[in-house]
């Protein structure tokens, strides 16, 4: 454990020092991370003021909640494991990460959570000016808040667990970009990026409850946001354990496997 201390504490300074190498890539990557959720909610408090000011109950303001936790929740959740795997496996650079004394997901955990604690900083002062511009009207309390840290936090593990196992395809499959873009799609729709789950057709509805996409964004942020009840809140913890347990025996059987079959000799 001790050394595991260690390790992450190297690697939060490598990859500080990195990011501020690539300041420009930052600038990108955020900019991208900003702009999608705030285009679906231009788009949808269009749409409410459009019908009346409301969809289906959602007004422009309820939108403008959504969507600023949206942000910040998928900010929390995000990885890049399933696109840097493809280049760790096809061009060797896996060969020695896989002599070291410790998994290499160590070390990306490390990076992904330095990325996020470094770029935070943005998004929150962003997620308040929007806030003055989109007027979003929040319902949080005490219990919701509280309710929604250990959401969120599953939802991180849970959306790492699955997206590492996604990314082990490449052992067998040489590019993965395709496989990569069908998932963000499903991600888009069925997590409740693009809309609201109660927005849906009910048959979509129903099968995004079922999967563990939604349990990744949309549930962590309908709970703070108090638009469930306790017993959906506690039937959705639940399945985010239920799921993150699935994710993560799959994510030792896929690695397991993946690596006996690796045989590339390194960069």
């Amino acid at each position: 454990m001790i050394d595991l201390i260690h390790l992450y504490r190297a690697q939060f300074k490598t990859t500080i020092a990195e990011q501020f190498q690539y300041r420009g890539a930052l600038v990108i990557w955020l900019t991208g991370l900003i702009l999608e959720p705030v285009i679906f909610l231009s788009v949808w408090a269009a749409v409410a003021r459009s019908q009346g000011g409301a969809v289906d109950g959602f007004t422009a303001n309820d939108f403008a909640a959504y969507f600023l936790l949206t942000l910040i929740v998928d900010h929390a959740g995000f990885t890049w494991i399933m696109w840097e795997m493809e280049y760790w496996i096809r061009q060797g650079n896996l060969s020695p990460l896989l002599v070291r004394p410790v998994h290499p997901i160590h070390r990306h955990i490390a990076n992904n959570l330095t990325f996020k604690l470094l770029t935070m900083v943005v998004v929150i002062p962003v997620v308040i000016v929007l806030g003055f511009v989109f007027r979003p009207s929040f319902t949080i309390t005490p219990a919701t808040a509280l309710a929604f840290v250990p959401a969120v936090v599953l939802a991180m593990a849970l959306r790492f667990a699955v997206e590492w196992t996604l990314a082990s395809v490449a052992f067998w499959v040489t590019r993965v970009n395709a496989l990569n873009q069908l998932y963000y799609v499903v991600f888009l729709f069925l997590a409740g990026m693009a809309a609201p789950l109660a927005l849906l057709p009910e048959p979509v509805r129903i099968l995004a409850e079922w999967l563990p996409f939604y349990r990744m964004l949309g549930f962590p942020v309908e709970v703070l946001l108090g638009r469930l009840t306790p017993q959906q809140v506690a039937v959705g913890f639940a399945a985010q354990i239920a799921w993150l347990t699935v994710a993560l025996v799959l994510l030792n059987v896929t690695w397991a496997r993946g690596i006996r079959k690796y045989s590339a000799v390194g960069a």
